[in-house]
């Protein structure tokens, strides 16, 4: 099962689970037209590549420790810390140790859907 754009509830258990990039996938939770919550597992030592994109960004660590570059900054973050990348800014993320990322879009990623 994917996320139903539009739906309340999502159970996350129902959702399955797509590759994203070596050692990291990702799952749809929720979207509308609006925004788009999506949660990125990482194994350890997996790099999400630097990218940019139009979309605004907000990032909370849900477990594990990240190098996450933005702009050319680097932060290790751990779990509860979070972060926000304006529009185009180039960021990327390397999992120190295994874990879980849970990003906001807005407006949603359509690449995604």
């Amino acid at each position: 099962m994917t996320s139903r754009k539009g739906e309340a509830f999502a159970a996350d258990a129902g959702i399955a689970w797509t590759d994203s990039a070596p050692g990291i996938r990702r799952k749809v939770l929720c979207h509308d037209d609006a925004v788009m919550l999506v949660r990125f597992a990482f194994e350890a030592g997996a790099a999400g590549a630097e990218h940019r994109h139009p979309n605004r960004q907000v990032s909370v660590i849900e477990s594990g420790t990240f190098d996450v570059t933005i702009a050319g900054r680097t932060q290790r973050l751990g779990p509860g810390d979070s972060y926000l990348v304006a529009p185009n800014l180039l960021h990327g993320a390397t999992a120190i140790e295994a874990g879980v990322i849970v990003d906001t879009f807005s407006p949603p990623r359509s690449d995604f859907l």
